[in-house]
């Protein structure tokens, strides 16, 4: 069979997004389905149809061995990222590592020294960087279409029931069992909003972020967060807020918007959809297409293509992963922050989706928008 052999580990959950995003390439012979490693082996109804009986097995390590993989595909929980990520490195596997890439900037550090010495490739899961447009509004800003950069926002108002949290022992925690998680609306949900408003800002490495301020609450009964915001202060001058919760009235898509002085883009990352508005002209609007980030992989590998979202690039956003891990614990709202929405068993936060856009539209933090229950901001440079 043609195709890069892959071994996809997590195939459950998000990970069945994956084992059909695998079927869509084996059909195109991009890659194929070598192997499948979860805890408990998926049942024939669980693989997609087309993709065979791949071998399954618990152990990472030998299902690499026997299957000759040359790609893994780690979509488990966050806290054994870096491990299973070094498991393939050395035995010469390159990989699609999910986000967050790891949940401390030590694991972080850990994990691509050891891909680098093991000389494979590595593809971080953000796949809005795959997005056509992200070069395209970069071209725009270059030459001068919204004029100087101001400053650039982001906004994510999401809504996750209750029982979101009760989906896997990790889900919605800072750490279990002594190992840091760091699974809050910034850094997994919507980590996109972060690493894409930092990557349009030219602002992906971890030594391009020169403070962090960070607003960390929570509306639901959970150790982590589910609405914060933050901004980050760069080496470029131009400061890159964002503003998100999982607690939204009326949930919406989220974007990205680049503030110039004569004029704005934003960017709807999960449609690559753009919205062009600048002086003189009427409002433009683009559509583009994708790169995947799994068969960017693969090219690589084949073909010499170059990497869209390497480790290296990620920098930046696990410098405020870090700031997340090493803040106080979120705070939790007063009741009458929050109601329950009948039959839909989630938590909303009346007036946050006003909120999380005034932040993208003013780089402003949500105690400086005059929310009565945020806390004043932990800072970390």
């Amino acid at each position: 069979m043609r195709g890069v052999p892959v071994v996809l580990a997590g195939a459950r959950g998000h990970g069945r997004w994956h084992l059909d995003n695998i079927r869509r390439l084996q059909d195109q012979g991009v890659v194929r389905l070598a192997g499948i490693c979860e805890l408990t082996p998926l049942t024939a109804d669980e693989i997609p149809e087309g993709l065979g009986t791949p071998e399954q097995s618990a152990d990472f390590g030998a299902l690499l061995d026997s299957t000759g993989a040359r790609i893994a595909v780690i979509c488990t929980p966050i806290p054994t990222h870096a491990d299973l990520a070094l498991t393939a490195a050395r035995r010469g596997v390159s990989l699609l590592l999910e986000k967050p890439p790891a949940p401390s900037y030590a694991e972080f550090r850990r994990m691509a020294d050891g891909i680098a010495e093991a000389g494979v490739a590595c593809q971080i899961g953000f796949q809005s960087l795959g997005s056509r447009a992200v070069p395209a509004i970069r071209e725009l800003v270059a030459e001068g279409a919204v004029g100087e950069v101001v400053g650039i926002g982001g906004a994510g108002a999401w809504a996750r029931p209750e029982s979101y949290y009760r989906r896997a022992p990790w889900a919605g925690r800072r750490h279990l069992n002594g190992v840091d998680v760091i699974d809050g609306v910034l850094t997994n949900p919507l980590a996109h909003a972060v690493a894409t408003a930092l990557a349009l800002n030219g602002t992906t490495l971890a030594e391009d972020v020169t403070g962090i301020e960070l607003e960390l609450l929570r509306a639901n009964d959970i150790e982590s967060d589910d609405t914060s915001c933050v901004r980050v202060t760069t080496t470029r001058g131009v400061q890159v807020t964002v503003a998100a919760t999982l607690c939204a009235e009326d949930p919406d898509e989220p974007y990205v918007v680049v503030h110039g002085t004569s004029g704005r883009i934003t960017f709807w990352y999960k449609q690559d959809r753009v919205l062009l508005q600048r002086a003189g002209h009427g409002p433009e609007e683009y559509d583009y297409a994708r790169t995947d980030l799994l068969e960017n992989l693969a090219g690589h590998l084949t073909d010499g293509t170059a990497l869209l979202v390497t480790p290296a690039s990620t920098g930046a956003f696990m410098r405020v992963v870090e700031a997340i891990r090493q803040a106080p614990d979120p705070v939790p709202l007063p009741d009458d922050a929050w109601h329950l929405v009948p039959g839909e068993g989630r938590r909303a936060v009346p007036g946050i989706d006003g909120l999380v856009a005034a932040s993208a539209d003013t780089l402003a933090l949500y105690s400086e928008l005059g929310a009565t229950w945020a806390l004043p901001k932990e800072v970390s440079t």
